[in-house]
């Protein structure tokens, strides 16, 4: 896995509305495998989910566009992307607890 460089992008997503109990985030993981984007996705106390996504901007911006609608079951009603700080480059993509 090569290190995000000039041509990669990271963002940091946290996704409000519902968005917990409606298989977000197996459905998160499955989307950014098939875009081939690197990262996690987790449930945050506050019932929103949160995000970090990392590889081709293009990609990456799919991902992004994905979390507006989200799975079937799942209501969006606000995505905030932020650039997060640096940090090690990510490998794979997982659901954290």
């Amino acid at each position: 896995m090569s290190e995000p460089g000039m041509s990669e992008k990271r963002v940091h997503v946290v996704v409000s509305g519902r968005v917990q109990g409606v298989a977000f985030r197996a459905s998160c993981q499955r989307q950014a495998v098939t875009l081939d984007v690197r990262g996690w996705v987790r449930n945050r106390w506050d019932g929103a989910v949160e995000a970090l996504f990392e590889g081709e901007p293009a990609a990456v911006d799919a991902m992004v566009a994905w979390c507006y609608d989200g799975p079937p079951m799942a209501h969006v009603t606000s995505v905030e992307v932020s650039v997060p700080a640096d940090a090690p480059p990510e490998r794979g993509f997982r659901v954290r607890g």
